[in-house]
């Protein structure tokens, strides 16, 4: 005897709402049918959804949230879809209300930046709330870029009077010698990512005027050795690759009225054999240090193209698995 079907109807505001809602080439939909087992017909404004009555329920879930996102004018692709159906499996689905009301700051262009994701928001509060705030996590979950957005909303509400930015170049040695043209040609590349992101909240005109006037600061890691940051935003880019001692010595920089934010990726250490990530230690010296906090991001939050989350899960499988036949050849398992 075959299950019975169940069917539930959603009505759209308008076409343009469907079309939003199916994506390029449907591709929004049909993500939602494969990933719930439902079927998903669309008939003008009328969006009906037919299968076991558990799918039904889900898929219902994930497309009248998704009709919300849009009616709030967040646009809609296949990340935010998988993102949803996430949330709604693990019964969580109100939480895309605070992603839908929440917003950082506005960038250049008038768009809003907001957190795609629960552990984004996690991540963003902590800042609100902590003088250091530890941002750990894989490529691709907006680690720099939300640090920096928190940076430009506190310089633009006066919080503080400058922002500064820092990355330990040329991995973790700062041997710039080597390199062609003058300080500022050496350490661009390493940079480079701090630049774009302020040119894309800020402008390009407005970062460089800030620049000229030292509001901004943008400089390896080596040069912040010996000085007191007052009143700033001080963001520490790639922590992975510092040492123990280049984290403590960024940690003891804090002045008076001033946040620290540190971001690195854990599984991507560039540091000579050896040598111990400053990153690694801190969370471990420091944990329980009060006004002081670590968020761990993981794949789940991953907000580039959807390859990128199925990369980094790939890696994480196949370094278990090297793990456990390395635990099996020298006999600990």
């Amino acid at each position: 005897m075959g299950s019975t079907l169940t069917e539930r109807v959603i009505e759209a505001e308008s076409m343009e709402t469907v079309m939003a809602l199916f994506g390029s080439f449907d591709e929004n939909i049909r993500l939602i049918e494969e990933e719930t087992g439902v079927n998903v017909i669309a008939r003008e404004t009328q969006i009906r959804v037919v299968g076991g009555e558990e799918q039904v329920k889900l898929a219902h879930t994930v497309i009248n949230k998704l009709i919300q996102m849009l009616s709030n004018h967040e646009p809609i692709d296949t990340a935010r879809v998988a993102y949803a159906i996430q949330l709604a499996r693990d019964g969580q689905e109100e939480a895309i209300n605070d992603l839908i009301s929440d917003f950082i700051c506005v960038n250049h262009k008038g768009k809003q930046i907001k957190c795609k994701t629960l552990g984004q928001k996690r991540y963003t509060d902590a800042i609100a709330k902590n003088d250091i705030v530890f941002g750990i996590g894989p490529a691709g979950t907006g680690k720099t870029y939300l640090a920096m957005a928190m940076a430009v909303r506190a310089y633009k509400s006066k919080e503080i009077s400058r922002i500064v930015l820092t990355r330990p170049a040329v991995e973790a040695g700062e041997k710039l010698g080597f390199l062609p043209g003058d300080l500022q040609n050496k350490v661009d590349p390493y940079l480079r990512p701090l630049y774009d992101a302020l040119h894309d909240l800020m402008g390009f005109d407005t970062y460089m005027k800030l620049i000229e006037r030292g509001t901004i600061e943008v400089a390896p890691l080596a040069y912040m050795r010996g000085r007191t940051l007052d009143d700033a935003f001080i963001i520490l880019d790639e922590a992975q690759n510092t040492t123990t001692e280049q984290m403590k010595m960024f940690l003891t920089r804090l002045g008076t009225g001033s946040k620290a934010v540190v971001t690195g990726d854990i599984t991507q250490i560039d540091l000579p054999k050896g040598k111990q990530s400053g990153l690694i230690e801190a969370a471990k010296a420091l944990k329980h240090v009060k006004g002081l906090d670590f968020v761990y991001l993981t794949h789940s939050d991953v907000v580039r193209h959807e390859l990128v989350t199925r990369i980094i899960e790939a890696y994480g499988r196949y370094e278990a698995h090297k793990e456990k036949s390395s635990a099996k050849e020298t006999g600990e398992e």
